[in-house]
């Protein structure tokens, strides 16, 4: 099997001022490629450094990502690098310099004389065409490594990824069929809780089931080889009795598009009131396209749970929709939610710990808890409970 990594490049990634979003795509991009990295790696702007890392890794991987440095600064030094390593020099490649001349042209700019470096590679390395920006990337081999040098920008890095890199994989290796994944999101269980009943379960031969534990949900994975699936299939039916109603959704495309989906489905429209969760709630399900009839932010006063149930039946009224969810203030650890549906309000008080998470975390799970109210009405079941690490002070049921 083909060892596979990446190479992150730059200051800003080494020292977390931006989040290197490159690598998380590349990772999931390539495992359902059949391309599963095998590690990930980041070095500063640097010199030393990078021909350093550059060669202890052609030593180990079979094909190496780099990304970042090919702009046109003097911080960006992946070129450089790359000759260094490879014992080589820097070429102006001609037929690129000519491409980012009419690139400039074009636009009615002059390009500046620093741009001229992006045209420069190492003489033994294959240029690799950039059709949305002015870097070319470039492929070189070094010791047992085929590396590809790609531009940091996420644009011009994932069109050259697929456009690029990956059919010239294809055409010199033989590529395993992509791993399986299967995934669903528990809310409302505890991890340990979860694991004591599903790591006892016996897993096929290369299969995994990792946990992966983001407040306020769980997400659960078996991973595993192809010719696995339908034993891993087999075993995903008993992880699902096991996750059973705390089951928020399968996947990867999140609750709020489950809720959309669902609701279209249903020709029903939803209105939001807002108080703690300050319009989260709003942006997460309008973002993923549910049917919206409007939304309000009231004022954080302390409101008893009839009068959190009364604000959804006059927000619906007032807005003519179907549905109203209300996400009422959080006082003393205590917060109030309510629903109104053409069969009834509900609304009930709960109380947990938040202070140890940051406001913005508190307002996720406050989301998710008025999420998750709706989710379990629309599947039929007590729109209260499903989650048993918070403790519900008062309910109301007006069920009609």
């Amino acid at each position: 099997m083909l060892r596979v990594e990446m190479l992150s490049t730059g200051d800003e990634v080494l020292h977390g001022q931006i989040v290197d979003t490159n690598a998380a795509w590349l990772a999931d991009y390539f495992f359902h490629q059949g391309l599963p990295l095998s590690s990930r790696m980041t070095t500063g702007d640097d010199l030393d450094a990078l021909v350093s890392a550059l060669t202890q890794r052609s030593q180990i991987a079979d094909v190496l990502i780099v990304n970042g440095g090919l702009g046109p600064t003097s911080d960006d030094l992946s070129a450089l690098a790359a000759a260094t390593a490879a014992g080589d020099t820097l070429f102006e490649h001609r037929e690129w310099l000519e491409r980012m001349e009419n690139w400039f042209r074009e636009r009615g700019r002059e390009m500046d004389a620093s741009n001229r470096k992006q045209a420069c590679i190492p003489a033994g390395a294959e240029m690799i065409d950039n059709p949305v920006g002015t870097a070319c990337g470039f492929a070189l081999r070094l010791n047992k490594c085929l590396m590809f040098f790609t531009p940091g920008v996420p644009s011009e890095f994932r069109v050259m990824v697929a456009q690029q890199i990956v059919p010239r994989l294809r055409d010199r290796y033989t590529l395993s069929a992509p791993p399986v994944c299967l995934r669903l999101t528990v809310f409302g269980r505890s991890e340990s809780e979860l694991a004591s009943r599903l790591d006892p379960l016996p897993l096929p031969p290369g299969v995994v089931m990792g946990y992966r534990s983001a407040m306020p949900i769980i997400e659960l994975k078996l991973t595993g080889p192809a010719q696995q699936r339908a034993a891993m299939e087999d075993l995903w039916r008993q992880v699902r009795e096991v996750a059973g109603e705390n089951t928020i959704f399968e996947g990867t495309d999140g609750l709020p598009a489950q809720l959309a989906q669902s609701l279209r489905a249903r020709s029903l429209t939803l209105s939001v009131s807002e108080a703690f969760s300050a319009g989260l709630l709003n942006w997460q399900l309008r973002n993923a396209g549910a049917p919206l009839a409007g939304g309000e932010l009231p004022a954080l006063q302390p409101e008893a749970l009839s009068s959190l149930a009364q604000r959804g039946q006059a927000l619906a009224q007032r807005q003519g929709s179907d549905l109203a969810l209300v996400v009422g203030p959080c006082v003393d650890d205590a917060l109030g939610l309510a629903l109104h549906t053409p069969h009834g309000t509900f609304a009930q008080r709960l109380r947990f710990d938040l202070r140890r998470y940051e406001l913005k975390t508190q307002q996720e799970v406050a989301a998710m808890l008025a999420m998750n109210m709706l989710r379990r009405w629309l599947n039929g079941w007590s729109a209260h409970g499903g989650h048993d690490w918070i403790c519900a002070l008062e309910t109301l049921d007006d069920a009609r």
